[in-house]
């Protein structure tokens, strides 16, 4: 079998594997969710700062994600596959992967997507300080700027993990704290 071929098949299943997630997000997205009036008053009762999970629109609108924390052995192939179905997405990277792989941030960029920052070191955000906490977005929100004169407006923590400090600390530096609401597990 052409390996050519192959791989384009590969992409084409990720692709469809990720609108199938996207559908089930698309469910929740229109208001296809229940909060019991219970749940709602205890959530409200205890202050918890929520990072953004959705946005409502009139509009079938959905929204994909990457999180780009570790290598980039298939980052060509999943703009080029986006590219084909004109597809634009968020990829949301650590510092580190910034500081790796700086033409794949200028690609991503030049391509249109959005760009979003995951944290200088992938570190449990809620964990940290305030002050931590502001150094782990800043650091990386500034390294995109440099390499692509974009400013960066969303973060999303990594292992999906925060708290009111977090929450605090990225609208503090300007951004909106993005979490995911159907996760493909691909971490397994």
């Amino acid at each position: 079998m052409d390996n050519s071929n192959n791989s384009d098949e590969q992409m084409q299943k990720f692709v469809r594997m990720g609108l199938l997630g996207l559908s089930t997000f698309l469910l929740f997205f229109i208001g296809a969710h229940f909060i019991s009036n219970s749940t709602a008053v205890f959530l409200a009762s205890q202050d918890k700062k929520l990072p953004i999970y959705c946005v409502k629109t009139d509009e079938a609108k959905v929204s994909l994600s990457f999180d780009a924390a570790w290598g980039n052995e298939d980052t060509q192939d999943i703009l080029a596959v986006l590219d084909k179905y004109n597809v634009k997405v968020t990829f949301f990277m650590t510092g580190g992967w910034v500081d790796k792989y700086p033409d794949d941030v200028k690609s991503i960029a030049a391509a249109g997507h959005d760009v979003g920052n995951h944290s200088q070191s992938h570190k449990q955000m809620s964990q940290l300080s305030a002050a931590e906490c502001e150094t782990e977005i800043t650091t990386v929100s500034e390294k995109i700027k440099e390499l692509t004169g974009k400013e960066v407006t969303l973060f999303r923590p990594p292992y999906g993990d925060y708290n009111n400090t977090l929450v605090e600390a990225v609208n503090k530096v300007g951004c909106h704290c993005v979490q995911w609401d159907v996760d493909t597990l691909d971490t397994k």
